[in-house]
């Protein structure tokens, strides 16, 4: 069996992380999947999903982190190009990627102790996300 499936969320911008691993498990409940496997897709270029410990200290860190590897105050092409200021959004999008895939079995995703499923939000300004769920198994 092959479901799809949006999920749609409003996020602040500016390395915002959701957590998502209840909205997904929640998903996976109500379509009584036992055992596959789940992709979860970012359509956009400034967001991605990845995991992560969901805690405040981790993703203090992590904000740090990606300002140090690229970082805001820089001057980008894209932005003297489109003028829009997000050129750091899209590289940092670009490191972490749009998608994940999840095992799932026994009708849970099959994740870490500590680990949850993130969506991160670079864009400089607050945003109306969707991301795809495609779920494939029985």
């Amino acid at each position: 069996m092959v479901i799809k499936k949006r999920l749609i969320f409003d996020t602040k911008g500016d390395t915002d992380i959701i957590n998502l691993s209840p909205l997904i498990e929640e998903e996976i409940k109500q379509i009584e999947i036992s055992d596959g496997i789940i992709s979860i897709f970012e359509p956009g270029a400034t967001g991605s999903v990845t995991t992560i410990e969901y805690e405040p200290g981790l993703l203090d860190d992590f904000k740090k982190l990606m300002n140090r590897l690229v970082s805001k105050e820089e001057t980008y092409s894209h932005d003297r190009r489109w003028g829009d200021g997000n050129g750091h959004s899209h590289l940092r999008a670009s490191l972490l990627g749009p998608g994940l895939a999840v095992p799932i079995a026994n009708g849970q995703m099959q994740l870490g102790t500590w680990q949850q499923v993130v969506f991160v939000d670079f864009d400089n300004r607050p945003r109306h996300r969707t991301l795809l769920l495609t779920i494939i198994g029985e």
